[in-house]
């Protein structure tokens, strides 16, 4: 007799719904990473601006000072919303997370029952097996006895 269980189509299913779900967190996880990536570009693009007019001649500095501090809040403002992107996508990255985790833990209680039920099959069939046995010598037995007689 084979082992059949009924709810092995439901733990397939949450087995593969958990590796989509993962697959997401995965690509929430590299898309911050390249947000937070931006981020340190920018900074450090502003950095070296700043850097670079220090080293500027002293009848050029104020000119380039000035263009470079007409714009500075246009990086502030691209690196605030590149910050708020990065918020909302490590927001959705946690939810995702609780979401992966609450799916694996499902998936685990559905693994133990399969586990449960598989050692309860292979109980009843060794039973079985005994039962079997036990007949056929008990048969053997008989036929011993009226052999004799």
């Amino acid at each position: 007799m084979k082992f059949t269980w009924r709810l092995q189509r439901l733990l397939d299913l949450k087995a593969r719904e958990e590796d989509v779900k993962r697959d997401e967190l995965v690509a929430l996880t590299e898309r911050a990473a390249a947000i937070r990536s931006r981020i340190l570009i920018e900074r450090a693009g502003f950095r070296r601006m700043l850097s670079e007019l220090r080293n500027t001649p002293d009848g050029d500095r104020l000119t380039e000072q000035e263009t470079v501090l007409n714009y500075a809040h246009v990086f502030d403002a691209k690196i605030v919303r590149l910050e708020a992107n990065l918020s909302e996508l490590e927001t959705l990255q946690r939810a995702k997370i609780a979401e992966v985790l609450e799916i694996r833990k499902f998936r685990k209680g559905l693994e133990k029952l399969r586990e449960k039920a598989l050692a309860e099959f292979v109980r009843y069939e060794q039973k079985q097996e005994q039962k079997e046995t036990d007949e056929y010598a008990a048969l053997s037995f008989a036929r011993d006895m009226i052999k004799q007689s």
